[in-house]
């Protein structure tokens, strides 16, 4: 049973991608996960991203400062920028060219911390930079967006930093808090838990890409586009960066992980909750997709370049071996 549930938490970007191209089929399926539904389980993945922290780990911060700082100043510049000249290059409706600004300013999303895993990069460094993206969130988002898109809507920026407190900070702290309070009893929802937080990011997507079926599809070339390039050049661009600035490989694929992955489902929730048009949330939830489609690939190669050296060597003899027997 704990393969299968680890398993199943590894495939998700399979689900995401499986009950959103259902939804743009069968709307109805997923329609009623709405409303509270959305918040309540965005709620339920913070929670649990909490319970996978303790106090301790804040003070991890003050161990990796400069690669933390890093991640904090690539998340809150390179995922901003690239979502304004994205949406201004695809020439995006104004409801979806703000929804991409919106998911664009979240803090990076918890999937970073599995796709670091089956990466085999710093699963320790993600878990923290995660944090603090998040919490840096509670401000930079509000800020980020109302300068970004307010050109093009009006931004309600005190209105988005009082959701981000409710739906982000709360859950997290309290989370942490239950991880001190009762250890065993955490330890024993440590393999249920992540499944879960898959399953409700699987039902967001689906519900919101269900719930605007007929403008997806209407805008399918363009607005798929402009999120591909948003998180491949997120991806790209957190790599380079942090490889510029002379950080060895696998912390610059960690960077990359935590820079090119958002935090969709708290974006989803802030459209709801902030913006007239319901278009504005496809981006976001469209961005939960691709953001963990991408990941997945490159964890996948990562995996492969970063196993342990007696592995490749391994690997490296008998490949060797066989071109020699070739030879012969």
């Amino acid at each position: 049973m704990p393969r299968l549930l680890v398993w199943l938490t590894n495939a998700f970007p399979m689900w995401v991608v499986l009950l959103s191209a259902i939804a743009l089929v069968q709307p109805a399926w997923f329609t009623w996960f709405s409303g509270p539904w959305i918040v309540w389980g965005l709620a339920v993945i913070m929670l649990g991203m909490g319970l996978t922290l303790t106090f301790e780990q804040f003070r991890d911060v003050a161990r990796m400062p400069k690669a933390v700082g890093l991640g904090l100043v690539a998340q809150f510049t390179i995922m901003p920028l690239l979502g304004w000249s994205v949406g201004r290059l695809f020439v995006l409706e104004t409801p979806f060219a703000v929804g991409l600004i919106l998911v664009a300013c979240c803090p990076g999303g918890t999937a970073s911390n599995v796709v670091c895993y089956l990466a085999r990069a710093n699963v320790c460094l993600s878990v923290v930079m995660t944090m603090c993206s998040t919490f840096a969130a509670v401000f930079m988002t509000p800020l980020l967006t109302s300068w970004l898109a307010g050109t093009l809507v009006q931004v309600d920026g005190w209105g988005l930093f009082k959701s981000t407190v409710q739906v982000v900070v709360l859950p997290v702290l309290l989370g942490a808090w239950l991880n001190r309070l009762a250890p065993r009893f955490v330890q024993r929802t440590q393999l249920a838990l992540p499944l879960l937080s898959v399953i409700v990011i699987a039902l967001i997507c689906a519900s919101i890409i269900g719930g605007s079926a007929a403008a997806v599809k209407e805008a399918a070339a363009r607005l798929l586009g402009a999120v591909f390039c948003l998180h491949a050049g997120g991806f790209a661009l957190g790599y380079a960066v942090a490889r510029l600035t002379g950080w060895e490989r696998v912390i610059a694929q960690t960077i990359s992980i935590e820079v090119g992955m958002q935090n969709s489902g708290l974006g989803v929730v802030l459209a709801r909750r902030h913006f007239a048009d319901p278009l504005t949330a496809v981006p976001c939830a469209i961005s939960s997709v691709f953001h963990s489609v991408i990941g997945s690939v490159l964890a996948g190669w990562w995996r492969w370049r970063n196993r342990p050296a007696a592995t490749r060597s391994d690997s490296e003899r008998i490949g060797g071996s066989r071109a020699t027997a070739r030879n012969h």
